[in-house]
């Protein structure tokens, strides 16, 4: 006989998988908050997730470099 299947709920919303991945950017997840986590977020959420999280951060840099840029050139 086969052995039963485990089915895994996944509760948490897509926004509530935008802070975790948020705050494991920066490195700063408790273990507790991680294990909780790692049992309930979709894992295609955490996936959309991360490419919109990395997305804004490579922008965020870009738009910090091109004002740091134009700074410098126009005060000199």
């Amino acid at each position: 006989m086969n052995a039963p299947e485990r089915v895994v709920k996944r509760k948490l919303s897509f926004f509530q998988t935008m802070k975790a991945v948020f705050w494991s950017f920066f490195g700063v997840r408790k273990k507790s908050d991680y294990e909780s986590d790692a049992a309930q977020l979709n894992p295609v959420h955490v996936v959309i997730a991360g490419i919109i999280a990395a997305a804004l951060l490579v922008t965020t840099l870009v738009v910090i470099v091109r004002i740091v840029l134009s700074q410098a050139v126009g005060g000199v």
